[in-house]
């Protein structure tokens, strides 16, 4: 595996909260990350990072770039939202880095933070389709649990019970690595 596949699911949990809600029944997460990592293997020679991290955020614009050629081609009328993209998928992933608690100061502390936030982006990715997408709504873009129910067309309690299993499935599958 590339070093650079080594971020997929990161990048399609990032593709998916990042997607307008307008254009998710026209454009596939993957394909868009798909997209990405050929625009960053095809630019490789232009990477200055050495960390994961550096490469997370060098992975993380080449995706808002792309979020933002699909919202030209496919929703011209949302293109003012493309300014926004890259700092909405920087906000997603300090919530997902949120999720890991992750006030540590040190290079060590940095490095094995990034990896875990690589492990939980993984253990999204094994999770039912439903319960996966009710913990991204919660904790990556801030919804509320009624505006979760809306979205999934569930009821709050059922939305609560997904939200509830995703989190032990999620907590059992980070204790194992």
């Amino acid at each position: 595996m590339s070093p650079l596949e080594s971020f997929e699911n990161y990048l399609n949990l990032l593709a998916r909260v990042g997607l307008p809600a307008e254009l998710q029944g026209k454009l596939d997460p993957a394909d868009l990350v798909q997209q990405t990592l050929l625009k960053a293997h095809q630019m490789r020679g232009e990477f200055r990072g050495e960390t994961d991290a550096e490469r997370a955020a060098w992975l993380r614009v080449i995706l808002a770039n792309t979020l933002a050629d699909a919202i030209r081609k496919f929703a011209p009328k949302a293109g003012r939202r493309e300014q926004s993209l890259e700092a909405a998928l920087e906000q997603s992933s300090r919530r997902l880095e949120g999720i890991l608690a992750a006030d540590q100061s040190t290079p060590s502390q940095r490095a094995i933070r990034d990896e875990q936030l690589l492990f939980l982006a993984d253990a999204l990715a094994r999770l039912p389709d439903d319960q996966r997408r009710a913990i991204e709504l919660r904790y990556l873009q801030g919804l509320a649990t009624v505006e979760i129910a809306g979205r999934m067309n569930r009821t709050v309690a059922a939305v609560g019970g997904l939200l509830q299993r995703g989190l032990r499935t999620l907590r059992d599958s980070l204790d194992e690595s």
